[in-house]
């Protein structure tokens, strides 16, 4: 089985929790953009991919590709490069927070939980286009290799 799907936009990462104690207990907050953002997943998951969800033993593979915005204050060379794919975007946010915004987004959706997720790869693109293409693959097991 496998599931793909697109969320158009700039790639966002997972923010940091802010913490407030309020009556002795410890509370963590996740910022108000990253909640907007993993409910923005979700409704795309649930639209592109009609409501899949993947059982709840399945090893699943994800790919991430996330595309930025061309910066309009670079030359035409570079701008050019960067469409070509030999200038990569190495500007935040970082690989490790735009998985984790997938992925926790996608927990209870398309998939029972993201331990589920045995393998990632992840790639940071320019593009005209700023966009985050997402694809699953349940994988079978075959063994040891």
């Amino acid at each position: 089985m496998t599931a793909k799907f697109t969320i158009a936009g700039e790639p966002h990462g997972k923010g940091r929790p802010q913490f407030s104690t309020r009556g002795g207990v410890v509370r963590a907050i996740t910022p108000r953009r990253t909640v907007i953002y993993e409910n923005l997943v979700r409704m795309e998951y649930q639209q592109q991919c009609r409501g899949i969800k993947f059982p709840d033993d399945a090893m699943l593979i994800v790919r991430i590709t996330a595309f930025y915005g061309i910066p309009v204050s670079k030359s035409k060379k570079q701008k050019e490069a960067m469409r070509q794919g030999i200038i990569r975007p190495t500007k935040k946010p970082d690989c490790d927070n735009v998985v984790k915004s997938i992925l926790d987004s996608l927990n209870s959706v398309a998939y029972r939980d993201d331990v589920q997720v045995v393998d990632v790869t992840v790639s940071k693109w320019y593009s005209d286009e700023p966009r985050v293409e997402v694809e699953i693959v349940g994988v079978q097991a075959e063994g040891n290799k």
